[in-house]
């Protein structure tokens, strides 16, 4: 059975000691074991947190990205397994803003996943529509495109350990989130898809996360749809009281 799961992309926010305070906070506030809460803090912050979180079961860790090869002159950039080795398990591939700001093809996450996988690192996978292909009613057909072309490279093994996050681009940062309705049926459109290609046992197990201005008003009815089950978190998770009402919202 697929596991709730709430995901907080703190992004370029937070000092190490407000991050540990954070942490601290949302540990303090936390009341549902029962759902998966990941933490995704800058690099800077991986290894403190991980030690803090490393004995709680409902807790863990993840990296916003990691770099496609396993090494070189690449200043500034970390590889999967310096991520693993901090003790995150989790890291974040293909979100929109790298997408957009990096330039990131999915040739090249392509890579980034199967760098993961091999250093043991369990992806979230982002994927998303613009507001023109929405507007223009192909958000389906790019939806299908991105899962094809970037996931199902993978054996059902590899594919069975990943997290899928559904972030509308119209949605990331702006206040405005898809409906219930909306987000309800890309959801069970990725399930379809990935039933298609993998079969009923893995498209029925893998968790699929909602990401678009996701927050404590919204949540518990977003959660309340059939294919979703939970949320990557931008803006709301780096307020402790607001995270936990999110996770809350089952």
């Amino acid at each position: 059975m697929r596991r709730k799961i709430v995901a907080g992309n703190w992004k370029m926010n937070k000092s190490l000691s407000q991050g540990l305070q954070l942490v601290d906070e949302i540990l303090s506030a936390s009341t549902s074991t029962e759902v998966l809460k990941i933490i995704a803090p800058p690099f800077t912050h991986l290894t403190a947190i991980a030690e803090i979180l490393k004995s709680k079961a409902d807790f863990a860790v993840a990296a916003q990205d990691c770099h496609h090869l396993p090494s070189g002159a690449y200043t500034g950039e970390v590889t999967a397994e310096m991520v693993a080795s901090t003790g995150a398990k989790y890291v974040i591939i293909g979100h929109s803003e790298r997408r957009l700001y990096a330039g990131e093809t999915n040739d090249i996450l392509i890579q980034k996943l199967n760098r993961a996988l091999a250093a043991n690192l369990i992806p979230i996978f982002c994927i998303g529509e613009s507001i023109e292909e929405r507007n223009a009613k192909t958000h389906l057909e790019a939806i299908r495109a991105q899962i094809k072309e970037a996931l199902f490279h993978l054996s059902p093994n590899d594919f069975g350990k990943i997290i899928i996050a559904y972030e509308p681009v119209w949605a990331i940062g702006t206040g405005v989130t898809a409906t219930s309705y909306q987000a309800q049926g890309v959801h069970d459109f990725i399930r379809t898809e990935i039933n298609k290609k993998y079969g009923k046992e893995i498209s029925e197990n893998i968790s699929i996360l909602y990401g678009g201005s996701c927050n404590a008003q919204n949540a518990k009815e977003l959660f309340a749809c059939a294919d979703i089950d939970g949320g990557l978190i931008g803006g709301a998770s780096l307020k402790s009281s607001d995270f936990t009402a999110i996770t809350n919202s089952f």
